[in-house]
């Protein structure tokens, strides 16, 4: 009787305690690719693929980027990841082996890749920046990355929208599939 008492008293702390908060599963890089279809959109659409389950639709303001778990940020990190070998493993090689309207849709597709990966990186430079700042910690280095990154990003938005309609081609690529 006395034992169940005492287990029953200490349920309620036991349910109190934090749970870290999960928003997101890792996905494979082809299901988070924008690389085929038409240009012109890559930005909405790589915003989309990487704010899905956060809560947030465009890149993250400062009380957003501290919501965000230590373990989505680092399923954010491997997703970036992928993309970018996507672009180094599998873009580079097919558009070197293509020629004519193939390469050019291949090399259309890279572009809409360049754009998620570089507003994934945009988004996890955001939140450390975010995080860091929070615990005090130096984060000018990080802020100048963070300058550099959303230069390049407005930079390749710009060549996919100047590109809008042309068809473009993805390729198949699985990446990091574990955390």
């Amino acid at each position: 009787m006395k034992l169940t008492t005492f287990l029953l008293a200490l349920l309620p702390l036991t349910l109190a305690a934090p749970i870290e908060k999960r928003a997101l599963t890792l996905r494979t890089y082809d299901s988070m690719s924008i690389s085929g279809g038409r240009a012109g959109n890559a930005q909405s659409e790589a915003l989309a693929k990487f704010t899905a389950g956060l809560g947030f639709t465009g890149l993250p303001n400062t009380q957003q980027a501290l919501a965000v778990s230590a373990n989505d940020l680092k399923i954010l990190k491997v997703e970036r990841e992928n993309a970018e070998k996507a672009e180094t493993e599998a873009f580079n090689p097919a558009i070197d082996r293509a020629s004519g309207a193939a390469k050019d849709a291949l090399q259309c597709g890279k572009i809409k890749n360049k754009v998620l990966k570089l507003t994934g990186l945009a988004i996890v430079r955001r939140i450390d920046l975010a995080q860091r700042t929070a615990k005090g910690q130096d984060v000018t280095e990080l802020r100048a990355q963070l300058d550099d990154t959303e230069k390049k990003l407005a930079n390749n938005i710009k060549t996919d929208q100047a590109s809008a309609g042309k068809s473009c081609t993805a390729v198949r690529f699985t990446g990091k599939t574990r955390v």
